[in-house]
C-alpha cells in the first residue's frame, strides 16, 4: 500500500514522514459518523478499535491500519487505504478504506437474521378511547 509521505525538517535534517490524522477526524471524513463529535464519543465509548486495541480520539491513524467500527447493531472491519482530513462526497469517502470480506459476510448474515426474526408490529387501531387514555395517564404518573 502506498501512503502519503512528507519531507519534514527535524533538528536541521530532512526526514520523510508518513501522513497521520486523528482517528475521530478520519472516521468523520470516511463518513462512518455524521459529525466529528459523534465520532469522538464513539471512540471514547469503546466502539472503535484500532489494530485490535481500544484507543482515544486523538490516536493517529495511518495507511494499513485495521479498524473495527461498531455503529448500532452493525460492525465494520476495515483497512485504511488513504488518509483524509476533509469530508467529501460518499464516493470519495469509500476510497479511504476497504472493508474485509469477513466483515461483509457477517453484516449480511446479521441483516438476514434480523429480517427473519422481526415479527410484524401490531399497530394501534386509531386514537385511544377514554379507558385507554386513563391507562396512559396512570402509567405516566408512575414516573413522578
Amino acid at each position: 500500500m502506498v501512503g502519503c509521505f512528507f519531507l519534514v525538517q527535524v533538528y536541521g535534517r530532512a526526514v520523510l514522514t508518513e501522513e497521520r490524522i486523528r482517528v475521530d477526524k478520519w472516521l468523520w471524513a470516511a463518513r462512518f459518523y455524521k459529525t466529528r463529535s459523534l465520532a469522538a464519543k464513539a471512540v471514547s465509548g469503546g466502539h472503535v478499535h484500532l489494530n485490535g486495541s481500544r484507543v482515544k480520539p486523538a490516536r493517529p491513524v495511518q495507511t494499513g491500519d485495521s479498524l473495527v467500527v461498531r455503529r448500532g447493531e452493525q460492525e465494520f472491519t476495515v483497512v485504511v487505504l488513504a488518509i483524509s482530513g476533509k469530508r467529501g462526497p460518499a464516493t470519495v469517502a469509500r476510497t479511504l478504506y476497504e472493508e474485509t470480506q469477513d466483515s461483509i459476510t457477517a453484516r449480511e448474515a446479521a441483516r438476514e437474521e434480523r429480517r427473519l426474526v422481526r415479527s410484524p408490529a401490531l399497530r394501534p387501531q386509531g386514537r385511544p378511547d377514554k379507558r385507554d387514555r386513563r391507562k396512559i395517564r396512570k402509567f405516566l404518573r408512575k414516573d413522578e
